[in-house]
């Protein structure tokens, strides 16, 4: 693929987007003590983490993520086409590959869907957003 093809501020959207559904998916609003729980992380672990060097690396990733996704859908995509290429990532590659691992580190099935359920809107959305942006 033509480099000149890529909307690279498409792609900064698309990872910004990913990383700021985390943000809320992740917080006390929705996921945050279940998450820990089936994690097996306390609250005090979790504040006395890298932060800096977390969030840059989790951002770094999220335009990882979006750049490959953009690749996957192509120049000509559309709204339709990017919503389903992005679910079909998610739940193909990123959600079956997390099960495996999940499955040898005998972790819970909750966790599993807490963690895929993030991974499944934000691919779904960055390949909405990825799709309609021209």
């Amino acid at each position: 693929m033509d480099p000149a093809h890529f909307n690279v501020t498409a792609i900064f959207a698309a990872a910004l987007l990913s990383f700021a559904i985390g943000g809320v998916w992740y917080s006390p609003l929705l996921f945050a003590r279940a998450w820990m729980q089936e994690a097996g992380l306390s609250e005090q672990q979790t504040r006395d983490a890298p932060m800096g060097r977390t969030f840059g690396l989790a951002a770094l990733a999220s335009l990882v993520m979006a750049f490959n996704l953009a690749a996957f859908i192509g120049p000509k995509a559309s709204l339709g086409f990017g919503l389903l290429a992005g679910a079909a990532a998610a739940i193909g590659w990123v959600a079956m590959s997390l099960g495996v691992i999940y499955l040898f580190e005998q972790r819970s099935f909750r966790l599993w869907l807490i963690n895929s359920g993030y991974q499944l809107l934000a691919y779904t959305l960055m390949g909405g957003l990825l799709g309609a942006w021209k």
